[in-house]
């Protein structure tokens, strides 16, 4: 696919080459336009060099905006207020909007990343509603609020919107409840328990849900990796407020996908203090209800995702303990992994696992956290 990068002359402009390569990373072929303005900050010749392809900072003959007119996506990254304003009026006196104008003609998705000072951004947010009223196609990605500037967004953020506005949607406007992290039961005002994730699995999930389209809630325990700022996010702390969470949220959601390490017990008598040190102590705790147990009861046509991780487990049993727990919660599918298995595990960023659902059991061997929750957002999509 290819992605027309348009630069313009705001500061954040010396992000763009980092941008260029994340963009390639994910398979993007990109050309950069230009405006004068743009070249004063960054050289045509680095872009050129980043992208492999010729940077066009004038018109020619060659009608250069209208040959690349119908891109997979016009990415205008930083957007200045000058260049909005200029596209919202229809004014095509640069490259750059010159390329807006003629994309937009042909209806072509644009995705402006606005990067300024927090007064210009204020200014130009009635430009930014016109904008999104006329011309549906042409969508904004909010820029980060901090030092009273409207500062560009993270590059895996920009990377992430402009997947989402090339996919083929596979979820549209479905409500999505993703589960991530561990919870962490308390055992006294300094001490507690939980379990070994990152929240790695539950992310890139929550991640892929969004690409495809979906309205994404991550409900997060205790992560190691960031949330993307477009991506809806509520922490929680413990098993029974990720409960309370989840089930107030359960009657207007499509999907629930459970992959959070939810803590399976809590103490059964909280130290509102510190517990001593000085000599052994025995804690009793006692069994928590399961979340994935009462999804269905709550509202039978959501679509579950349940997750069943073990240890040393054969194969057999495994996809047997999976499957139990299946037909146990009525989940619609069930991903079963060994915590155990070399390269894959909590906290890693690869992982081996099986699908499970009534009619086949399809694994999936090693393969990067992001792969394999591409993949199961696929079941998701066909058997939904």
């Amino acid at each position: 696919m290819k992605i027309i990068l348009c630069i313009t002359g705001s500061i954040a402009a010396v992000e763009d080459l980092k941008l260029v390569h994340a963009l390639q990373k994910k398979g993007f072929d990109v050309q950069c336009f230009m405006t004068p303005d743009a070249c004063e900050l960054i050289t045509p010749l680095s872009m050129e060099f980043a992208t492999k392809h010729p940077v066009i900072t004038k018109i020619t003959g060659y009608v250069e905006h209208v040959t690349n007119a119908r891109a997979d996506l016009i990415l205008v990254a930083p957007s200045t207020a000058n260049t909005i304003s200029k596209f919202a009026n229809k004014i095509a006196d640069t490259p750059v909007t010159t390329m807006l104008l003629t994309a937009s003609g042909y209806k072509t998705p644009i995705l402006f990343v606005p990067s300024m000072h927090i007064s210009m951004y204020k200014a130009v947010e009635d430009k930014i509603e016109q904008i999104k009223t006329e011309q549906p196609h042409a969508q904004f990605l909010e820029p980060v609020n901090k030092e009273n500037k409207a500062k560009f967004p993270a590059i895996d953020d920009v990377v992430l919107e402009s997947e989402k506005m090339v996919s083929e949607n596979k979820l549209k406007d479905m409500n999505v409840i993703v589960s991530a992290g561990a919870t962490f039961e308390p055992i006294d005002a300094m001490r507690g328990i939980t379990n070994r994730s990152s929240g790695k699995m539950g992310l890139e999930l929550a991640k892929e849900a969004y690409r495809q389209g979906a309205n994404v809630t991550i409900v997060c325990g205790q992560m190691s990796v960031d949330v993307p700022q477009q991506i809806k996010k509520i922490d929680v702390e413990t098993t029974s407020q990720m409960m309370h969470v989840i089930k107030n949220m359960i009657a207007e959601s499509d999907i629930y996908i459970s992959a959070a390490a939810i803590s399976d017990f809590e103490v059964d008598q909280y130290n509102e203090g510190k517990i001593s040190s000085n000599e052994d102590v025995t804690i009793k705790f006692r069994k928590l209800p399961k979340i994935l147990k009462e999804i269905k009861q709550i509202k039978p046509s959501i679509y579950v995702v349940g997750f069943k991780a073990e240890a040393g487990l054969s194969e057999d049993e495994l996809i047997k303990r999976a499957k139990d727990r299946m037909e146990k919660y009525q989940t619609d599918i069930m991903i079963a992994n060994d915590l155990l298995v070399e390269g894959g595990g909590a906290g890693s960023d690869d992982n081996e696992v099986y699908i499970i659902d009534e009619n086949e059991t399809t694994k999936l061997t090693l393969d990067s956290k992001e792969n394999i929750s591409k993949k199961i957002i696929e079941k998701i999509y066909k058997t939904i």
